[in-house]
């Protein structure tokens, strides 16, 4: 038989060599792949050793993991939001309903804490119960008409209060906003009607201390121009007339143009004696 019409398997100690290279090529990369791992900006990486939360919290960049031992749970650490409606009761025990919303971020070096006591429903289970919780416990300290005066007051109260709250599960408070607070309506006529009340009140009394100071003017005036005309009396005397009487005769004199009148005032006729 020729040789070339023979064919000629493959060995197969060889392909069994070929076979097992690649599988240890594959898992060479897998393992190369499973042993790093980058925590991206902003987050902070749990370490799970066959789910137990370790110690040591991974910064952000790359980090050396053991493969298939070892977990990495990555966990924002950027400023969040959250805007929660609440209703409440004030002192006086009328109904508040109030939106606030609140800026927070989680403690970067208390993440794993967090994620083992609390995981990654924070909001839900931690944040959203202690902004009600706050903000009832602040408000039933206040009457609904001191809500709205002093609410910068009542602002950081219950700022206070939350960030307490917060900060036993390593949350960090960074700001609150109280939006809008709202009433009943019947309260709300009731504090229009107030209102409306005052503002008479006070224009009723502005009208009677606007006539109270009118009248004390005029009382002052006529004071001023009684005591001017005793002056005056007792300025006037004898000699002050007998004065006032040669003054008014110069000033005759010096008006005179030097001709005497042709008749007089009396029944006398006048003679002119340039005739």
């Amino acid at each position: 038989m020729d040789d070339k019409n023979v064919v000629q398997y493959p060995n197969p100690q060889n392909l069994s060599k070929g076979v097992t290279g690649i599988v240890i090529l594959a898992l060479l990369v897998i393992l190369a792949f499973q042993s790093f791992v980058i925590v991206e900006a902003g987050h902070r990486g749990v370490v799970l050793q066959l789910g137990a939360v370790q110690p040591k919290v991974l910064n952000e960049g790359l980090h050396f993991k053991i493969p298939f031992i070892q977990t990495i749970v990555p966990v924002e650490v950027r400023v969040q939001k959250t805007e929660s409606a609440q209703v409440s009761a004030s002192r006086d025990l009328q109904t508040v309903s109030t939106t606030i919303a609140v800026n927070y971020h989680l403690s970067p070096e208390g993440v794993n804490s967090l994620y083992q006591r609390v995981g990654l429903q924070y909001q839900t289970r931690i944040v959203d119960p202690a902004i009600g919780e706050a903000l009832k416990a602040v408000t039933a300290q206040y009457t609904a008409e001191e809500l709205i005066s002093k609410r910068s007051e009542v602002s950081a109260k219950v700022k206070e209060v939350l960030s307490g709250k917060l900060g036993v599960y390593n949350m960090v408070l960074d700001e609150i906003n109280i939006t809008t607070f709202e009433f009943s309506e019947d309260y709300n006529r009731a504090i229009e009607a107030k209102q409306i009340a005052e503002q008479q009140a006070l224009k009723s009394k502005l009208d009677l201390e606007r006539i109270k100071i009118e009248k004390e003017q005029e009382i002052t005036r006529a004071q001023a121009q009684a005591e001017a005309l005793r002056l005056q009396k007792q300025e006037v005397t004898q000699e002050l007339i007998q004065l006032r009487q040669i003054e008014a005769q110069l000033q005759a004199i010096q008006k005179w143009d030097g001709k005497l009148p042709n008749v007089t005032g009396g029944a006398t006729p006048f003679i002119n004696v340039g005739q």
